[in-house]
């Protein structure tokens, strides 16, 4: 009776020994989603109609206004760790208000500096939902920002059409014509 309690134990421990790595993983990879998704928005804000862009879609997004915005530059987050924040200030219970932002930014800016993954475990939530919100921000900020892309191209090409824009191209030029074959002295034809 003992020796199978033992074995039970020991079968117990092993289970949980396998599982714990499983879900260590599971939250790395969520962590380099967000990761990734915080890189994407910093990447498209840093372009000429990015910047404009990423904003108005995080306003939209979130439901924060330019002083949310200003209030979080101000802490040196970064678009990318704004969408990421407010997407986990969001989880929380009460939503986006400025406590919650708060106590995100606390945990994230440290000391000790976290992860976005171990910010949400912090705060109990869970960082998947979180990323997903962010990915949709970034997603339609990117959207809009080839938009406005498309639009400039279009005025450009039209304002060049309406100045003149290129010389008309004419058509090849024509080759000169070769001379005919030219008879060779002493060569008299076939032999």
């Amino acid at each position: 009776m003992n020796m199978k309690k033992n074995q039970l134990i020991f079968a117990g421990l092993f289970l949980l020994a396998a599982a714990v790595p499983a879900f260590a993983q599971e939250q790395a990879v969520e962590e380099k989603k967000m990761d990734k998704v915080e890189a994407d928005l910093n990447k498209d804000a840093a372009e000429p109609e990015g910047q404009k862009a990423v904003v108005e879609k995080i306003k939209a997004d979130f439901k924060v206004d330019d002083a949310r915005i200003a209030g979080l530059v101000e802490k040196n987050l970064s678009y990318g760790g704004m969408a990421a924040a407010l997407s986990l200030a969001q989880g929380l219970p009460g939503g986006i208000t400025e406590e919650n932002v708060q106590k995100v930014v606390a945990l994230r800016q440290g000391p000790p500096v976290m992860g976005w993954g171990k910010v949400a475990k912090e705060l109990g939530l869970k960082l998947g939902p979180a990323v997903s919100k962010a990915r949709k921000a970034a997603d339609g900020a990117r959207k809009k920002i080839k938009e406005e892309k498309v639009k400039k191209e279009k005025a450009m090409k039209k304002e060049k059409a309406m100045k003149g824009g290129k010389a008309e191209k004419g058509g090849k030029a024509e080759k000169p014509s070769r001379p005919a074959k030219a008879d060779r002295p002493g060569s008299g034809g076939k032999r």
